[in-house]
Formats: structure tokens, C-alpha cells, sequence
């Protein structure tokens, strides 16, 4: 690993106990575990890299902190800047979601927007939520697609049109056109070139190195060795039973 540990700061991320099955209900109500008393702490200036074997809840966990699934158990608390601490498990569904919308940043594998919005809007959509003034929130996702090689012939249309690679370029433009506490990273550079690969490379150094808390899946061992403070492994319930 490449990155340093200098800029490692205060805990802004602390999972424990953290629990989470599903219910196959067309499989007569079978229950498959996924977590099981799971435990983590990311601090500010730290970029964690979650790995383990296809299937051990790598990207389950980053949906259960986001709030796109619902846990079994556990407590997830996000440590802000100003010394608020919030239980995401327990907080109500739109309190859950006006804190991630300034708190936490999420580069998922699938880029969802509205169709018909532009590719500077979906990005300068991210600023305007948090009051920046249209013209600079504009100018600033501009700047943000200029550096991640998105055609300038591009900027007007809507993304759903993209190919692949240019799809998950703009995803990571509207997370990285602001600053997090927090950054969760689902491959964010699977379906990228290695020059695209060198500017998330570089975004991701310096999210990390202005504070941000990192926690990523990178299946890119090149890509993982440049970013990575610590490496945490995760194994599914089931998969650790297999090892016993």
C-alpha cells in the first residue's frame, strides 16, 4: 500500500455489532446471512479498502451505510466535524436522508438519474442542495467533467445515453464535485481506462488528504495499492463456516 497514514484524524465512521440476512421468500422463506456482528472503525484521512471473496457483503455494507438497506442489527454512527454523532440505524428515514445528502458520498456501481437532466446538472445538482448559487455550481461540474475527460459535446445531454465508462465518469463527478466527511466507493473505476483511472486516482488522494473517510471495494489491485491505508477483510457467515 502507498498511501500514508499521516493525515489519520478523529473516528468519523464506527460500525459494531453490525447484522444483516435476507429472506428468500421464493425459496420457502430460506434466511441467508450476510453480516454477522460485524465491526469497523474509519477515521478522517484514512482510505480503507474492504476485501475479501465475491459474495462476503462487501457492497452490502456500503448500501446498509447509505441507507439503501434496512440492517438486522447493529449500530452504524457517523462523527461529524462539529462533534454532532448520529446512529443511522435510528434515525428517521428523512433525517437519514437531509445527513447524507451533506455527509456522506456515495459512488455506486450504477449511475441513477432523472432522464432528460443534463450531464451538468446531474453533477452541479449535488452543489445546489447544499445552497451554492447555479452559476458557480455550473461552473465547478463543468470543471469536474473537463478533468474527467466527459466531451465538452457531451455536457448538455442527458448521461442515460453514455456508454459505460462515460456513465460511471459522470457518477463520480457529482459525488467528488463537493467535500464529504465521509466517502463510500463501490469500484468506482471498474469500467474506466487507466488514464480515466490515474484522475479518480488523484481525486480520491485528495479527498483523503483534505480529511474525507474513505471506505471503498476495489477490485483493481494496481488501483487498490495506490489508494489504500488498510485493507479490512470481510467473509460472509457461511464463507467463514467453509474456512473452519
Amino acid at each position: 500500500m502507498n498511501a500514508q497514514l499521516s493525515a489519520v484524524g478523529r473516528p468519523v465512521l464506527t460500525i459494531a455489532g453490525l447484522a444483516k440476512h435476507f429472506d428468500l421468500h421464493l425459496q420457502q422463506g430460506v434466511r441467508l446471512p450476510v453480516l454477522e456482528d460485524f465491526a469497523l472503525q474509519v477515521r478522517s484521512g484514512e482510505s480503507v479498502v474492504l476485501d475479501g471473496p465475491s459474495g462476503a457483503g462487501k457492497s452490502t455494507l456500503l448500501r446498509l451505510i447509505y441507507g439503501d438497506y434496512l440492517a438486522s442489527g447493529g449500530a452504524i454512527v457517523l462523527s461529524l466535524p462539529n462533534g454532532q454523532r448520529h446512529d443511522l440505524l435510528s434515525l428517521p428515514a428523512r433525517q437519514r436522508l437531509l445527513l447524507r445528502r451533506r455527509a456522506i458520498g456515495y459512488v455506486s456501481q450504477f449511475l441513477r438519474v432523472i432522464p432528460r437532466v443534463s450531464c451538468e446538472a446531474v453533477v452541479a445538482e449535488t452543489l445546489l442542495l447544499r445552497g451554492v448559487l447555479p452559476d458557480e455550481a455550473t461552473e465547478r461540474a463543468r470543471a469536474l467533467l473537463e478533468r474527467l475527460h466527459i466531451p465538452r459535446r457531451l455536457w448538455s445531454v442527458p448521461p442515460a445515453t453514455f456508454s459505460g465508462g462515460e456513465q460511471q465518469r459522470v457518477n463520480i463527478a457529482r459525488v467528488f464535485v463537493a467535500d464529504w466527511p465521509l466517502l463510500l466507493l463501490d469500484e468506482p473505476t471498474a469500467s474506466l481506462d487507466g488514464a480515466n483511472r490515474a484522475s479518480v486516482v488523484e481525486l480520491i488522494e485528495e479527498a483523503r488528504a483534505a480529511g474525507s473517510a474513505i471506505l471503498a471495494v476495489l477490485h483493481d489491485q494496481e488501483t487498490r495499492e495506490q489508494v489504500a491505508t488498510r485493507l479490512v477483510t470481510v467473509r460472509s457467515p457461511l464463507q467463514r463456516e467453509a474456512m473452519a
